[in-house]
């Protein structure tokens, strides 16, 4: 298995414990609890929200983009129903959950991702 995607999941597991500093009303109990949630939000955002973007375009493209950030709420929210231990009680928590988990899983990314080709002359 590749090194990348696996540090990439552990260190989203990692993100994902940090979010409660800044979001203060949810809860992640333990790092197996942040492994699973990374895990689905992952598989979530990989399989449902693309659908749920499609369905909701139109309200999107009307509010310039920022529907999407709903969307993402939603799919931040769903996980939590799913794993004991990952606890957003509210949408508006799970908003800016969701923010702030984009955020540093955009670090994340950033860290990890292979340096682009010099190119000589």
């Amino acid at each position: 298995m590749n090194w990348r995607l696996l540090a990439r999941w552990a260190l989203n597991a990692v993100a994902l414990m940090l979010v409660p500093e800044v979001v203060h009303d949810m809860a992640v109990t333990s790092f197996a609890a942040a492994l699973v949630s990374a895990l689905l939000i992952g598989l979530v955002n990989a399989l449902i929200r693309p659908l749920l973007l499609l369905v909701t375009l139109p309200i999107t493209v009307l509010t310039f983009g920022i529907f999407a950030l709903v969307i993402n709420g939603l799919m931040f929210w769903l996980v939590s129903g799913l794993v004991a231990g990952f606890v957003v009680p509210d949408f508006g928590t799970a908003f800016w959950g969701a923010l702030v988990y984009s955020l540093l899983t955009g670090l994340v990314s950033l860290a990890l991702s292979e340096p682009l080709p010099v190119q000589r002359r």
